[in-house]
């Protein structure tokens, strides 16, 4: 069996969603209300999506159980940033939080009630009241399966509107024209091989983080950059991929998360001699600062030698003092976690845990209506890709930055996801005809195909994926140094040499994971590479990027950690193409209230 372009089929749709988590299931919600034809692409079933795995709540400043308002929100996510995201992206999502928060209630969403029958909403790592002056309850939450009853919710919403989903297929490319339009994607229907051209208005990527360029990863294994390889092969940037967020708890050895709303109930963190060592390093919001600065000052307790266990390589979240109840009823899948993958009861013993890979704040860049936009002068450096969105963690609005705060990346697919859907409903509307399809729709990706299916000898992709995965754990972890990102780089870039040597020994044509599998490798080395490229140019340490070299330079006393607004207060843009970085600046002006000036982050 070969690939060609005779055997490839060609079908049409008003839109094409590719990735059927939370962001593309809400956009698709949209889309067919409106109704229009929609193809909803995923490796999993929908309810088996990356997004099933968040916990601890999505963030809206409903008020529910302390003051709150969406202007302490929208502080508290430039500030986690570390002024890197981008303020008009900023108020707009904290603006619809309520909204679209209350939208998905109205969905069926099964959040915890108060006793006066509103939203349950628990504190979270950065969130405060009054501008930082103390923790704040924002994180709406149903128990620590948040991310579980949203997928669920969503996709019942989506089969009672007709949505088609295409389950088990995997996108391979996107189509662009003459003009640079895009007109659709390749796609496998991986069970049964076929290849397919989905022609489309407009083509929605949604395909989620690629954490598993990792070692220690929180992430699922499809979670493998398709999308953000995808737009890097067709010629789109990718935006501040240095930045990649470590959860301060996952669990010592596995991985697994635990959600940051343990502490959120009032977890707390504990050294090799008993300390909460929290109250030293955030003296106001302790346990509760932003998810890079706990990781920062766990791995610095273990380098000063206060880590637990034998080797002195974790330490210890103490959850025994909030009593069975409380777990059971707030935390009951951490209880579950910890008894299967640490061999913990956690109402009666601590649970060793370790900063671990869980989320990329950079991606493919886009505007607040999910266009992806590209850079065309340095004045005008949001020129949207007609055809072409993006929304999720593989897109970069900005509203992270350079640190996410929690919770608000369930916000982030809401707000997003709906507020695409609309703006691709408005112009598909308007366009009576599909562009047509350019003569070779399909040719990159016949030839990516046809390498390995004519491929006798070379490197099994698993282990080039371990390659990638074992370079990025060494060389971009919570704490870099300049050296070691700049032998990470000569490293990634001698993997990507190898990748083209993959072969393929099962050249079969019906389920063929190991075909699947050598695809996502071209994903992978698309991110690595990314990634370690633009950490080893920027030469500050902002949010989760922690460069030793630039702690503290002597011309930059006024920031912690070395930041550098002077120099480095700017987007990283990276292209596949000559592997070559770009710039463009952050956008410091909201839409309709007073700039935050950047100041020093302090918690």
């Amino acid at each position: 069996m070969s690939y060609t372009k005779a055997n490839t089929i060609t079908r049409k749709f008003d839109v094409v969603i590719i990735g059927a988590g939370g962001s593309g299931m809400r956009a698709a919600l949209e889309l067919s209300r409106a109704g229009l034809s929609v193809a909803s692409l995923s490796k999993v079933f929908p309810t088996r999506s990356h997004t099933v795995a968040a916990q601890g709540g999505v963030s809206a400043s409903l008020g529910n159980m302390s003051e709150d308002n969406w202007h302490y929100h929208f502080y508290d996510t430039i500030k986690g940033s570390d002024w890197l995201g981008d303020q008009d992206a900023i108020e707009f999502m904290c603006r619809e939080a309520p909204k679209v928060v209350v939208e998905l209630e109205h969905f069926g969403m099964p959040f915890d009630r108060n006793p006066d029958g509103t939203i349950y909403q628990r504190p979270f790592g950065g969130h405060t009241a009054n501008y930082g002056e103390k923790p704040v309850q924002r994180a709406c939450a149903a128990a620590d399966r948040t991310g579980h009853a949203m997928l669920h919710t969503l996709y019942q919403q989506n089969v009672k509107e007709k949505t088609n989903f295409f389950v088990e297929w995997m996108a391979l490319d996107l189509i662009r024209d003459e003009d640079g339009d895009v007109v659709g994607v390749t796609a496998l229907e991986l069970e049964t091989g076929d290849l397919y051209i989905l022609q489309a208005k407009a083509v929605l990527l949604a395909t989620g983080g690629a954490g598993r360029i990792f070692a220690a990863s929180t992430n699922a294994f499809i979670n493998t950059g398709d999308g953000l390889g995808m737009a890097a092969r067709a010629g789109i940037p990718l935006q501040d991929m240095e930045f990649w967020q470590f959860h301060p708890t996952g669990v010592a050895g596995a991985g697994v998360l635990l959600t940051e709303g343990c502490r959120g109930e009032g977890a707390v963190l504990i050294n090799s001699e008993g300390e909460r060592f929290m109250e030293r390093y955030a003296p106001t919001l302790k346990d509760l600062a932003p998810r890079d600065f706990v990781s920062r000052s766990m791995d610095q307790e273990i380098k000063e030698g206060r880590g637990c266990g034998p080797n002195k390589d974790y330490v210890y979240m103490k959850l025994d003092h909030l009593g069975a109840d409380t777990i059971h009823k707030r935390l009951p899948s951490v209880y579950e976690i910890g008894v299967n993958f640490a061999n913990v009861d956690i109402t009666k013993e601590m649970i060793p845990v370790v900063p671990t890979i869980h989320y990329q704040m950079g991606g493919i860049p886009t505007n607040i209506n999910g266009q992806v936009v590209i850079k065309k002068s340095e004045a005008d450096y949001k020129v949207p890709v007609q055809g072409l969105y993006a929304v999720g963690e593989c897109a970069a609005v900005s509203v992270h930055g350079a640190n996410r705060l929690g919770t608000n990346s369930l916000l982030d697919l809401l707000v997003f996801g709906k507020s695409a859907g609309k703006h691709i409903v408005q112009t598909v509307r308007n366009q009576a005809e599909h562009k047509p399809l350019p003569a070779d729709a399909a040719g990159r990706t016949l030839a990516r195909l046809g390498r390995l299916q004519e491929s006798k000898s070379g490197e099994y992709s698993q282990d080039i994926a371990q390659q990638i995965r074992t370079s990025m754990q060494q060389h971009a972890a919570v704490f870099r140094t300049q050296a070691s990102m700049d032998e990470g780089v000569l490293k990634i870039n001698a993997i990507r040499e190898k990748v083209g040597s993959v072969t393929l020994k099962d050249k079969s044509k019906v389920w063929n994971t190991a075909r699947m599998e050598a695809l996502e490798v071209d994903n992978l080395i698309e991110v690595a590479q990314a990634t370690m490229t633009s950490a080893a140019a920027r030469q500050e340490c902002r949010g989760a990027h922690t460069v030793y070299d630039y702690e503290h330079p002597a011309d930059h006393h006024e920031f912690p950690l070395g930041r550098n607004d002077k120099e480095w207060l700017k987007h990283t843009l990276w292209y596949s193409q000559g592997n070559r970085l770009d710039y463009k600046p952050v956008n410091l002006k909201p839409l309709t209230v007073d700039t935050i000036p950047p100041k020093v982050r302090t918690f």
